[in-house]
């Protein structure tokens, strides 16, 4: 007899077609590990090199974290989560800074936007003409370590500007001239000290929102910030000699007590570029959270696959052990075969899965996620995790499906090969049913629960209900080709012919039918979760704009936008709004957490907002809004478990802490903002301080004009769906991602279950079957097939998304009907196709 690695080369070598659907399924799940564990690697070690401070060898700056501890002693866990926006430093310290042993000097650094007055006072007051309207600001100290130069004039005082030279030129402004400009201080003139050539640090990316820069007094600068007293970062320079570690070593302890952080090398870099940290935060989410349910969901279907090729060669293993081969050299067979297969489909399947990664890290710098100057992390580590996980998968398979043939005595190892188990085992059947039973439990959770904790909730439910199918497989087969059989047995011989088939052969039907279950329930939970959201949030936004007229522009309102509007003819109403995020702590125990919400703060009373916004207040009243008196929306009231006349712990967009009461709870959340609170309570703790938009009641559009781009309630509401659409690509990819891969193990499974029939479609051919018969009955084993996948995986996405977004919107999901029929379309198409193509090979040599 040949040694078990003969035998496993010999199956390779003369039945290749039984060891191709296992090369698909390990390649595809290898590309999915290498794909998402570098994106995952990328979100570790991401680091943007210093351009600003690329001179200054040390720089200070405040945390840009917040932080959750959860758990006590060894089980202690500190999440980090990025603050919405920059926290600052007291500007003052750099002169403790600039006292440190080794340093030169320390510059208190600022950056801050300024816009283009519209309606300068007197004639001799000019306009910069700029794209956008927008410059941006910085403190002329800066130049000391950006390279900038003065090209004529001297250095700014206060009420003074310097302009670099194109602004200069396209304001037909020199040295002596006024300018007129806002800033969150308001609309003033400036004279214009002097002209500079702006050095690499001030040109750098992400500095700024344009390349317009106007360079301020220091004094001066952190009042036209809307920081008084705070600088964004302090930049030291070293004396002649001084390394940066000695001169951050001697930093720290001058600053010791301040709360600030030194930072050397890249991490200057983190510094400058604040959407580093949400950069990282998103890349682990995919990389890391998806990347985890994708690897599961890829290890899950491999395991299949490898488990459908081992059951069926069982009477190839029935024969061998009816002529003499042990248990163990079954298993040793079995292991070589995966030691042939798994390390070469793995090496293969890491190519795509390297260039899938390259794909879907461009997109997300293309869509700003993620700063251009991050770069993918490729290196040797997942790419051996890709080609382990398959490995194992593919030995613990084998080793499992190669058991019972391993262990069946020889005088019944060949009865058993021909007669299909009735039954999982005791094992599979216990954990399928507690999945079972977690589910449900976990659906029940999830409609009692509110905002993230119904989502996570969800995501448990949908995958205890996939473990489910998987494990549950041949009785879940079993019943679905009883149901779903009954109206076949009246469709002619032929698809009476399909529905037996189907009853006798269980778990073949189960192969076929677990992974068109998979791809209709991820594809179905990811893409009708943002319908749902969108199409629930857009609802609340229209019926939520009660003003006539809404006024918007990219970079910001003027500063007195809302005082200039209500003075417009027939305007009842002016109200300003200012729209950022503030944090708050949700949850206890080991589930604390810090959720984001969007905020508007707003310029003007509660009475004024209610005119011209309904945001359904369904307990209190939105007239106390006001300074410490916040409303909020009913999914953060129940997710923090606070309600009117509570006080609601939270952190402002630069970390600040906060206690507002609260005054009221409102319903359109989802749509307006999760948090309301007065805009005064906001201006310190953000960069852009410009109001987002205007609402305005009465008047006219032609008089509102001169402030930004006017539209009415329904074209607002028109754009912001718009960009809701572009903030769903990321859970589309993952939806097409996860779908595309459950499709193409259901076509390898179909077609595998096809060619291993050749033997039964022959004899079918023998007895008198016609090839239309043959082929007529197959289709309706595909149809059955597509059905029951596409039954269940609705069943399990309909069981995650309505507990989900009830307790997230306290609304039914909302399923585009178009969209459903295309994924159910799609089911059907592939199953017919994948069961067709190789039918018609199997029976060219019987025609």
């Amino acid at each position: 007899m040949n040694l078990p690695n003969g035998l496993a080369r010999a199956a390779v070598r003369f039945k290749p077609a039984s060891f191709a659907g296992t090369f698909v399924a390990l390649m595809m799940s290898a590309l999915i590990v290498t794909a998402c564990g570098i994106l995952l690697e990328t979100s570790l070690r991401a680091s943007v090199p210093p351009e600003r401070y690329a001179k200054a060898p040390v720089v200070a700056a405040a945390d840009q974290y917040e932080y959750v501890v959860t758990g006590s002693g060894e089980d202690r866990e500190e999440e980090a989560v990025p603050l919405p926006d920059t926290a600052r430093v007291d500007a003052g310290l750099a002169a403790k800074a600039a006292g440190a042993p080794g340093a030169a000097t320390a510059v208190a650094d600022f950056t801050f936007p300024v816009r283009a007055a519209h309606d300068p006072a007197g004639a001799a007051t000019r306009e910069p003409a700029v794209p956008g309207g927008v410059l941006t600001g910085h403190g002329w100290g800066s130049h000391t370590f950006t390279g900038t130069a003065l090209t004529t004039g001297s250095a700014p005082h206060r009420g003074e500007v310097v302009l670099d030279a194109a602004t200069a030129h396209a304001a037909k402004a020199a040295v002596g001239d006024t300018v007129a400009l806002q800033t969150l201080a308001g609309q003033r003139d400036f004279r214009v000290a002097g002209i500079a050539e702006a050095g690499p640090g001030d040109t750098a990316r992400n500095t700024g929102a344009t390349d317009a820069i106007a360079w301020f007094a220091d004094t001066q600068a952190p009042a036209l910030a809307g920081h008084p007293g705070k600088a964004d970062a302090i930049a030291v320079l070293a004396k002649h000699g001084t390394d940066a570690d000695t001169l951050a070593g001697s930093v720290a302890k001058a600053l010791a007590g301040s709360g600030a952080l030194v930072h050397t090398g890249d991490d200057r870099g983190a510094v400058e570029d604040p959407g580093l940290g949400y950069a990282k935060e998103t890349l682990f989410g995919i990389g890391g959270s998806f990347g985890g349910i994708a690897t599961i969901v890829a290890v899950f279907t491999a395991a299949g696959t490898v488990s459908l090729s081992v059951s069926q060669r069982a009477r190839e293993f029935a024969l061998l052990r009816a002529i003499g081969a042990t248990p163990r050299q079954i298993r040793r067979a079995v292991a070589s075969e995966a030691l042939l297969v798994a390390p070469l489909a793995g090496i293969i399947g890491c190519l795509p899965g390297i260039g899938l990664a390259h794909w879907w890290f461009g997109q997300l710098q293309d869509r700003g996620a993620v700063p251009d100057a991050v770069q993918l992390n490729v290196s040797g580590l997942p790419l051996l995790a890709a080609v382990g996980t398959g490995l194992l998968t593919a030995l613990g398979a084998g080793w499992t499906a190669g058991r019972r043939p391993a262990k069946t005595k020889p005088g019944q190892a060949l009865s058993e090969a021909s007669v299909e188990r009735l039954r999982p085992g005791v094992i599979r059947t216990v954990l399928g049913l507690g999945a079972l039973v977690g589910g449900a439990f976990l659906t029940g959770v999830s409609a009692n629960s509110a905002g993230d904790d119904a989502a996570g909730a969800a995501l448990g439910v949908v995958m205890l209900f996939m473990l489910a199918v998987a494990l549950l497989g041949p009785l879940v087969a079993r019943l679905c080709a009883g149901l779903f059989g009954l109206p076949l047995r009246g469709a002619g011989p032929a698809a009476g012919l399909a529905a037996a088939n189907s009853r006798t052969n269980a778990r073949r039907l189960a192969s076929a039918i677990t992974p068109i279950v998979l791809a209709m329930a991820f594809a179905s939970t990811l893409v009708f979760m943002h319908t749902s959201e969108n199409h629930i949030a857009d609802k609340q936004l229209r019926a939520g704009i009660t003003a006539d007229h809404v006024v918007t522009d990219p970079a910001g309102l003027p500063v007195d936008a809302a005082a200039q509007a209500a003075r417009a003819p027939g305007v009842d109403t002016a109200v300003g709004l200012l729209n950022t995020q503030v944090l708050v702590p949700v949850g206890s125990g080991e589930f604390k957490a810090l959720q984001g919400a969007a905020t508007q703060g707003v310029t003007g009373s509660g009475a004024e907002l209610a005119r011209v916004q309904d945001l359904d207040v369904r307990e209190g009243s939105l007239d106390r809004l006001g300074k410490g008196r916040i409303a909020i929306d009913t999914t953060l009231a129940t997710s923090a478990d606070a309600g009117v006349g509570d006080r609601l712990s939270l952190y402002l967009p630069d970390g600040t802490k906060a206690r507002p009461a609260i005054v009221a709870v409102y319903g359109r959340g989802l749509g307006l903002a999760t948090v309301t609170m007065d805009r005064a309570s906001l201006a310190g703790h953000v960069t852009a301080g410009f109001d987002s938009m205007l609402l305005v009641g009465g008047g006219s559009a032609k008089s509102l004009t001169a402030l930004g781009t006017v539209t009415d309630a329904s074209g607002y509401a028109t754009e912001q769906s718009l960009d809701a659409k572009l903030g769903a690509w990321s859970n589309y990819m993952m939806a097409a991602v996860l779908g595309g891969f459950a499709a193409i193990a259901a076509v390898n499974t179909l077609v595998m279950t096809v060619l291993d029939r050749r033997r039964e479609l022959g004899a079918l051919r023998l007895v008198g079957a016609t090839r239309h018969q043959v082929m007529q009955m197959l289709r309706w084993e595909g149809l059955l097939v597509s059905v029951a996948g596409v039954v269940l995986g609705s069943a399990i996405a309909a069981a995650t998304l309505i507990p989900m977004m009830r307790g997230m919107t306290g609304e039914a999901p909302y399923v585009p009907w178009l969209v459903y029929g295309s994924f159910a379309a799609a089911a059907g198409a592939l199953a017919l196709l994948a069961v067709t193509v190789p039918a018609r090979a199997a029976l060219r040599r019987w025609a």
